[in-house]
This record gives structure tokens, sequence and C-alpha cells, in this order.
């Protein structure tokens, strides 16, 4: 199955976009209609859900899109993985459907948490089904390479949500009418999805052909075991705070931490999209055994990562007291506070989630689910040691390093696992880059004030100096910036087409290693050169072993690049002949 990283990724980061713009327009919607302890309970009750969907569908949906991905020489592989999954998410759905309902049934819930979440529960039994089914459906989705179906969907589920949810809030109906809303989108965008899915491979006969004797259940059972302790130990890092900080203190300091999590974590966006796309990426190029195109991926994944958070730091930084009054109520600039000690390790986590997801391609889980549980007990031992001292302060204190330590965990499980995405990364060039961008930035957001201007201006001109400094110091090639100018849509694209002239023709005159070409009137042979111009030579042609593996690095990124573009191509050509077909 041939498919295109890069327009997969592309699929996936534009609709992360539109959603994180809605959540900015929704979240807001729901502090007013909830209040603050309403939203502070529903802030909570989802974080509680979140955790207890590892159980119910990560090993599901992770493994359907790994293993859908790949490329076995057997018959009807694709059909029997799908088959598979399926019946084993209508089984755990079923389950935690039922665990959910006893629970609420029971009285465990309310002894704990209170009576309203006797109902909520009794919803989010119902929400369990229709979630594993949307999530199971845009996982094998995106295993089939047709991430612009996959991701369409959630922008449908997204919009359902605040028409039905936050609309029911507005109406009054409170926490139960935002979960029926959760619910609505989750329905609809399931069933869709599996009309989708119905297309590439008849789910009827999925369901009902039972995979031969030689079929590798057992393979699947354990990267489905291992996916569900590999997403518990990461999911804890960003929802064991919010739970343990609502047993601490009040729902109205909860839902102030919740907010400034719902910022920061906006430097995921990139890194997220990245996350989704590669595991089944690279699980065809591990098949492959292509060791060097993983060692080149990982290391410009790593870089462009860390470019573009560091960016979303600083932005978001130095606007955060700004947006807050404008977007929130005025009592949520208490959430500023958290927000400047949560950047710093989510950029930590960003850099590890992509590299968690190609090592996730390979299959080897062991390693990353030591690495990523070393920080989530570092998690939860350090919220327990400072949530009672400092409240939503000590959470982000010790979620914060816990997301740094993410970083470093799993740069040493990447090695053990077979690729180093930190060798040509261009590190200390890219921290260089963001520190001296950061200082006009921050001046002009100073100068401009707390005002929608500054909202308007600063980010637009910070991206452009960041750019700018980033070229400047070698953090990012001129190609890299030029190539997706070129792809946009006009005058865009004009602009790109007309630097590259330009620049190319710069290039013409000079070699290959960037040096100029000896002149016509050049001396002739067996002249001699006077020790100036020797010397001159000499250092002109001294070029060290990291400039070498740079270029060797950018060669390889327009390698990729091209390589990108050809499977894109191809695919489009496979799609019209299966129409054509069709057609027939």
């Amino acid at each position: 199955m041939k498919r295109s990283i890069t327009s997969g990724f592309l699929s996936i980061v534009s609709i992360k976009f539109l959603l994180i713009g809605l959540d900015f327009f929704s979240a807001p919607l729901l502090t007013r209609f909830l209040g603050s302890s309403g939203y502070g309970d529903y802030a909570s009750l989802m974080a509680i859900f979140s955790v207890y969907m590892i159980f119910v569908s990560s090993g599901v949906g992770d493994g359907v899109r790994k293993y859908v991905a790949e490329e076995r020489d057997r018959a009807h592989w694709d059909e029997h993985v799908v088959g598979f999954y399926l019946r084993m998410a209508i089984l755990l759905a079923a389950i935690g459907c039922l665990g959910l309902a006893l629970a609420a049934q029971m009285g465990i819930v309310t002894s704990r948490l209170g009576t309203s979440y006797r109902t909520y529960f009794y919803l989010l039994s119902l929400l369990v089904f229709t979630s594993q089914f949307r999530e199971y459906t845009r996982r094998t989705l995106m295993g089939f390479g047709l991430e612009r179906y996959s991701e369409p969907l959630l922008f449908l589920d997204k919009i359902l949500f605040i028409t039905v949810g936050v609309g029911l809030a507005f109406l009054g109906h409170g926490v139960p009418g935002v979960l029926i809303g959760h619910m609505t989108g989750a329905v609809t965008t399931s069933i869709v999805g599996l009309a989708l899915i119905n297309r590439t491979v008849s789910l009827r006969t999925a369901l009902a052909r039972i995979p031969p004797t030689d079929f590798p259940r057992r393979e699947l059972f354990t990267f489905n075991a291992l996916s569900i302790v590999l997403i518990l130990c990461l999911t804890s890092l960003y929802k064991i705070d919010v739970i343990m900080l609502r047993m601490f203190t009040t729902a109205q300091e909860t839902g102030y931490y919740n907010i400034s999590l719902t910022i920061a974590e906006f430097l995921w966006i990139v890194p997220l999209a990245l996350q989704n796309v590669l595991l089944h990426s690279t699980s065809n190029i591990w098949s492959n055994r292509d060791h060097e195109r993983i060692n080149s991926l990982a290391s410009r994944v790593t870089r462009y990562t860390l470019l573009f958070t560091l960016l979303l730091m600083v932005g978001i930084g130095t606007l955060a007291p700004v947006a807050l009054p404008i977007i929130f109520r005025d009592e949520y600039i208490a959430s500023y506070g958290p927000i400047l000690l949560l950047l710093p390790g989510c950029v930590g986590f960003a850099l590890a989630r992509p590299i968690l997801a190609i090592g996730q391609g390979k299959g080897d889980l062991h390693v990353l689910i030591a690495s990523t549980g070393a920080a989530a007990v570092g998690n939860i031992a350090l919220n327990a040691l400072l949530i009672p001292r400092y409240g939503m302060y000590g959470a982000a204190t010790a979620t914060s390093i816990s997301y740094g330590t993410m970083f470093v965990f799993h740069v040493w499980s990447a090695k053990r696992i077979g690729f180093d995405p930190i060798t040509g990364a261009r590190i200390p060039r890219v921290i260089f880059a963001g520190g001296v961008a950061s200082i006009p930035i921050g001046l002009l957001a100073r100068f401009l004030g707390d005002s929608i201007l500054s909202l308007a201006v600063v980010p637009p001109v910070g991206a452009a100096l960041f750019l700018v400094a980033a070229v400047a110091v070698g953090a990012l090639d001129l190609d890299e910036v030029i190539t997706p100018l070129e792809a946009a849509p006009d005058p865009i694209g004009s602009f790109g087409s007309a630097l590259r002239a330009k620049f190319d023709g710069v290039d013409d005159d000079h070699g290959a290693d960037g040096h100029e070409l000896p002149a016509d009137d050049a001396s002739p042979v067996g002249e001699r050169q006077q020790p100036e111009d020797r010397n001159a030579a000499a250092k002109s042609n001294a070029v060290s072993s990291s400039d070498v593996r740079e270029r060797l690095d950018t060669i390889e990124t327009r390698i990729e690049r091209q390589r990108d573009r050809l499977e894109s191509q191809q695919e489009t050509i496979e799609q019209l002949i299966d129409e054509l077909r069709r057609g027939r």
C-alpha cells in the first residue's frame, strides 16, 4: 500500500488547527454556561473517562492502524485484521459500558464523587460504546492511508458536539447536556466512518470470515495489551494531575488549571499530527528494514517539531495574559501562572511524541513502556507531593518536570530500539534561534500592550522574525522555507517560485559546496600560485565533518520530499484507476 507521509501529515495537521480553533471557541462558552464549579466537574469527569477508555479503546485503535498498514504476503490480510479488531472493539465496548453502569448503580461513584456523578456515569457508559466505534473507524481509515477521510470526521464530531452539547448547556441542561453532545458526534461519525471502511473492505465479510490458524493472533493480542499499558502511562501524564487536583482542591481551581492545560497543550498540535501519521507510516518502513530512512526521518521530525513548538512557546508565553481575559472571563487570568510553568515541559513532551510513534511503528513496545512508565511514576509522585501544598501551581510544576523527562527517556529508548532522533537535528542551533527571536517578539508585545491589536500583529510578525533567525543561525535551510511556499496557492506560490529562481540563479554561479567556481580567465595550468592564494584555497576547501553531515541531511531531505511527492502522485493515479474501474 503506497502512502505519502507528507500528505497524511498535512491532512491531519490542517484538521488539528481547525479543532484547536473550535476548542478556543467552545471552551469559553462552556465556562460561562456551566459556571466555574460545573466546568470543573466536567473537566475532572472527562479526565476520568479518558483514562477509562484506554482499557477499552487504545489497544484496538493502535493495533488496527498498525497492522492494516503493513503489506504482508497473506491472502485477505486486510479483511482479517479489520474483522479481528472489529470483534474485539465490540466485546471491549460492551464490557466497558457495563462496568461504568454497575459503578453508578452500586453507589461506588456517589460515595466518592457526589450524587450528581451518578447521572454522569450512566451517560458515560453510553458514551463508551459510541466513542469506541468513532475511534475504531478513524484508526482503520488511517491504517488504509485515508487520512483525508479520517480527519474530517474529527471536524464533524467537533461541530456536532458544539451544536448539540454547547447548545444544551446554554439551555440549562448542564453537564448531562454536554455529554449528550459528545454522544451525538460519536454516533454520527461512527456511522459515516463504517460506511467509508466498507468501501475498501466489506465489513460483513470481515466479521464473518474467521482468520486461518496461521493468522498471528498472539502477535496482535500482545501488541494490543502492550499498547494499553503504554497509552495508560502516556495518558496519565496529562490526566492524573486533573484528577488529583480535583480530589485535593475545589472544582473552581480545577477549572482554572484545565484552561491552563488547554492553552499550554496547543504546543502539541503538530507533534500530535506527526504521532498519528508516523505509527502506521513507519510501520511499513520498519518492515522493509530501511534503517537509513528511519534515522533521516526521525532527525528531521525532531528538528521541525522543536522549531515549531519553540515558536508557539514564545508566542503563548507572551500573549497569554492578553488573550485570557478576552477569550475567557476575567477571573481566568488566574490560569496564567500555571501556563508559564507548563510551557517548558510541554516542549519536551512535544519532542517525545513523534519519537514514541516511530518506536511504536517497529512494534517493540517494552522499551517504550519502560521509558514512559518511569516518567508516569515520577509524575504521580510529584503531583502527590506538590498539589496538597501548592494546588494548581504544584500540579503544573510536577507535570512540567515529568513532561520534560519524557524527551530524555525516549531518546534513550529510541537508541535502544535502533534509531537516532537527535543526530542531525541541530538542537543547539534551534534553541539559539528561539532565544534570539524571543527578544524582539517580547519587546513588540510590550510596546503594543494588552489589546486586541497585539493578538493580531504579534503572531505573524513573530513568526517572520523566528523564521529569519532560524535561517540565519542554520537551524533551517533556505530550501526548506521556499519549498512549502511554492506548494501554497497563489500569490504565495508565485512568490515562492520567484524566490526559488532568484536563489537557484545564485547557486548556479557557485560550486556544489557553495564556493565560487573558477573564472574564465583563471591562471593556466603550471602557473605558480601565490602563498596567500594557496592558503585561501586550503581554507575554502576545508570542510568539517559536521558541514558534510548537514549537507547530506539537506540532500536526504530533498530526496525524501521528492519521494513523498511521487508516492502522492502514484496514490492519486491508483485512486483514479479504481474509480474508473468502478464506473465501468
